[in-house]
This record gives C-alpha cells, structure tokens and sequence, in this order.
C-alpha cells in the first residue's frame, strides 16, 4: 500500500502543485476517484486561499474530494452532504485553528516548504474522515 502522506509531500514539493492540486490529486489516487489529468485544472483557482488569502486551498481540495466521493450526480441528491461538508469544514477549523488562508500562512508557512505540514496533515485528516463516513 502506497504511503499517502509522502505522496502528497512528492506533489506539493516535488512536483510543485499548489495546495489545492496537491489535495486533491493525492485523495484520486488514494480513494480511487477516476480523475484524469485534464480534471484537475479546475481545483488550480483555489491555491493560496484562491489566490487571495481567504478560504484555504487545501481545504478546497478537501471539499471538491468529498464531493467526488459522495456525489454520483448532483448534491442535491445526497441526503445530508451539506452537513458532511459542514462537519469536515468545522472538523479542519478546530484541528488549524482557522479555514483562513491569511490566518493559518501565519502558522505554517515556512520558506522553501510554503504550508506542506498542514497539507500533509490534512491529507490525513481527510482520510480519517473519509474512512469513517464509509463505515
């Protein structure tokens, strides 16, 4: 079995995929999403808190796996998916302190690493979350 967590170091720092690209291509591999390479240009917008500091790309990422996860055909069809998203939302605030990209470079930006301690703790987190809305 793969080990995720330097998959997703390999991604980040390796292969220079912003924090949000990294999340998600790293979840297609180790959930099995049947992403292609061409999919993932659509997550690339929300690295660095989409480019602005706001809403943390790795959480992003986290989201857009989620729904790729639950989702055959549109969410409105998933009984209760806007509150799986909640809890993961709420669950990544209290494990970072914050959903806020400004706020959590703060904490875990370091040169030369840009935030790869938190992505890889939330591939972590993401996983632990996935692996246990499965049953």
């Amino acid at each position: 079995m793969r080990d995720y967590s330097e998959y997703i170091e390999e991604l980040y720092l390796g292969q220079n995929f912003n924090c949000a690209e990294s999340t998600l291509r790293c979840m297609n591999e180790e959930a099995g999403l049947g992403l292609g390479d061409g999919d993932f240009r659509i997550i690339g917008g929300f690295g660095a808190g989409m480019g602005c500091g706001r809403t943390c790309g790795a959480l992003a990422g986290a989201i857009a796996a989620i729904s790729a996860v639950m989702i055959d055909e549109k969410a409105h069809d998933v009984p209760g998916f806007r509150g799986i998203c909640a809890d993961y939302v709420a669950l990544f605030e209290k494990e970072f302190g914050s959903t806020d990209c400004a706020q959590l470079k703060k904490t875990y930006f370091r040169e030369g690493v840009r935030c790869a301690e938190l992505v890889s703790a939330n591939e972590k987190l993401l996983e632990a979350y996935l692996r246990e809305l499965k049953g």
